[in-house]
């Protein structure tokens, strides 16, 4: 293969062209990746039942828009079933001891039937922005990456509000030291439900904009999000210490994990614009994290190696 010719024959203009929707595809997982942020970073946990929550937003909010429903409502009650189905998974794991990794999977995989019967046992339900009035559209990218980025900075001060509560320190408490959270009186269990409950409803909404933005919800649309989600927020924890460093603070933190899931897709819009086969994207999705996850443990290694050997030459020297 000619590799001068390839490049010759990749159109920058459909690059230029193709890169605000994925900005606004990407704030959309960027919005996903906050709700993984509270149980990746927060709780310190691995959720799995995300993959099947995003697609539960997606679908509840499709059947209730196509029964009548308004979008701003019908994605309230998708907010509410995704807390449903985190609230699920919290009792699993504390109440009926089963490891929180098992009991996401075991409420992922309920909810892929659960999904299905929502949609009417169909595998994917459509809707047409020129028949109901959607929160956004892939007609209208512009307004879309204004909506998404209202909803972001909306979500991000929420949250750095609430996690400054008393009942959100516990949160943050108990996914830090939940021995000594528990010394300190603090229901661990009730923290771990609570934080759980709020992930999931995050997702949800992130599946019910999804669905909006492409006009349909699919029972599959949820494969990977957890992957996403990681890379969204490692991409930002990354970008923002490098950006910021010792300044980032908690809302910054926040705000660079939206940053996170645009730049994420943004790197997939160059990946399919270079023509490479897109059925490797989930292949190039777990480069970029393994990429991502490495830079901050290479970084403190080379740090940790200089000292030594610093520590090391000024032995020698005295």
């Amino acid at each position: 293969m000619d590799i001068s010719a390839y490049f010759a024959s990749l159109s920058l203009l459909k690059l230029v062209k193709n890169l605000p929707g994925g900005a606004a595809q990407g704030l959309i997982w960027g919005i996903m990746a906050l709700g993984i942020y509270v149980t990746f970073r927060v709780l310190d946990v691995a959720d799995l039942s995300v993959d099947g929550t995003f697609t539960t937003g997606g679908a509840v909010t499709v059947m209730l828009i196509l029964a009548g429903w308004p979008a701003w409502a019908a994605v309230i009650i998708a907010i509410i079933a995704g807390i449903i189905a985190g609230f699920v998974t919290g009792v699993l794991h504390t109440r009926l001891g089963i490891p929180v990794i098992l009991a996401g999977i075991l409420t992922q995989f309920s909810l892929y039937s659960i999904n299905l019967r929502i949609m009417g046992m169909a595998a994917n339900k459509a809707i047409s922005v020129d028949k109901y009035s959607l929160l956004l559209s892939a007609r209208n990218i512009p307004g879309a990456i204004l909506k998404g980025l209202l909803i972001a900075l909306a979500l991000v001060s929420i949250f750095y509000w609430y996690f400054g509560t008393e009942q959100g320190r516990a949160v943050r408490a108990t996914g830090s030291n939940p021995h000594m959270s528990k010394a300190q009186g603090i229901n661990i269990n009730s923290m771990k439900v609570l934080g759980l409950a709020v992930s999931n409803g995050i997702v949800a909404l992130a599946g019910g904009l999804m669905a909006q933005y492409q006009g349909f919800a699919d029972v599959n649309m949820g494969r990977g999000a957890i992957v996403i989600g990681l890379a969204a927020v490692i991409i930002g924890e990354v970008i923002g210490r490098a950006v910021l460093g010792k300044h980032l603070n908690f809302f910054g933190t926040l705000a660079f994990t939206v940053i996170g899931g645009v730049i994420y897709y943004l790197v997939v819009v160059v990946v399919l614009w270079l023509r490479l086969n897109s059925n490797d994207l989930k292949l190039f999705t777990a480069v970029i994290v393994a990429l991502f996850l490495a830079v901050p443990y290479l970084r403190e290694q080379s740090v940790t190696s200089f000292a030594k050997f610093k520590k090391k030459g000024g032995s020698k020297d005295a």
